[in-house]
């Protein structure tokens, strides 16, 4: 399927047929795709998690507002983010960065000391939007390689992240939730949403062209 078109096929999900799991050869390609997405200085300051743990997507309801999707989904992903940088998380990341590819461990030094100047002299939340912001990324990539398999999906911001952080010990490892991202397939028979059209703006209104 073109990338476009399946872009047009897919919507946000409002009802999984729970009974429909998806392939775990497919599971691994969305995750892949988010973890091969791009990232501000190569820091890929987040992690994916996926759960089928059925008693676990049954409590992680309550705090999606009582939004069913999430246990009738197939897999749930949970895009979490670090809460912070520090050194010892850039160090790691460029540290993995010369072993693969075979340079000297001091390589990016003075690139990580910059870093480091610029990171760590901010606000914990400041850097946590900013780690956020990159999970976003990823959580599109995701969206995006799902819809290429025909596999559906809800983008979710609309829960309680400190629940879902709880639930998870998300601050026993230094991250906070940004967004949940069910995956399934549609129950075409119940979802309200399915035939009805897609809505955007219409180009002349979404573009500016500036020669």
């Amino acid at each position: 399927m073109e990338l476009l078109d399946a872009f047009k096929w897919r919507y946000a999900t409002k009802k999984y047929d729970s009974t429909k799991k998806v392939d775990q050869v497919l599971v691994d390609k969305i995750v892949e795709a988010a973890r091969i997405a791009p990232t501000s200085s190569g820091l890929q300051p987040f992690e994916v998690f996926v759960i089928t743990n059925q008693e676990l997507k049954n409590k992680i309801v309550a705090a999606a507002n009582g939004q069913e999707i999430v246990a009738d989904c197939s897999h749930l992903l949970v895009f979490a983010a670090w809460d912070n940088y520090t050194a010892e998380r850039i160090d790691q990341i460029y540290a993995l960065t010369t072993t693969r590819r075979e340079q000297p461990a001091d390589r990016y030094k003075a690139y990580t000391d910059r870093l480091k100047n610029m990171y760590l002299n901010r606000p914990a939340e400041v850097n946590f939007a900013h780690t956020a912001r990159q999970a976003y990324i990823a959580f599109g990539f995701a969206i995006a390689e799902a819809a290429s398999l025909k596999v559906d999906t809800t983008p979710m911001e609309g829960f309680v992240n400190e629940e879902v952080d709880k639930l998870l010990n998300l601050s026993d490892k230094g991250l906070k939730s940004v967004t949940l991202l069910p995956i399934g397939y549609r129950d075409e028979t119940n979802d309200w949403l399915v035939n009805l059209r897609k809505v955007r703006n219409p180009r002349e209104k979404f573009v500016t062209e500036i020669a």
